[in-house]
């Protein structure tokens, strides 16, 4: 692997965890919090990374404030 496609595949990962950063700080903010959001390691191994972000899974308290904060609603 060159250091061109080094460097690439790092930032593909790199973009990715910047984008779950940014996704947690805005769920938080809507009063949501994704307990095992993250990086779902496997697309991010090998030599050209697919990274994907994987939302994991939630309870149910946790998936009715998600709802409401796709819907719009505030948190009460």
């Amino acid at each position: 692997m060159t250091t061109w496609a080094k460097a690439a595949a790092y930032e593909k990962v790199r973009d990715a965890e910047s984008v779950r950063d940014e996704l947690d700080r805005a769920l938080r903010a809507a009063g949501v919090a994704l307990p095992s959001l993250g990086l779902d390691g496997v697309s991010c191994a090998g030599l050209v990374p697919y990274p994907l972000i994987d939302l994991g899974r939630c309870n149910v308290t946790t998936a009715r404030a998600l709802t409401a904060a796709l819907q719009g609603e505030t948190r009460q």
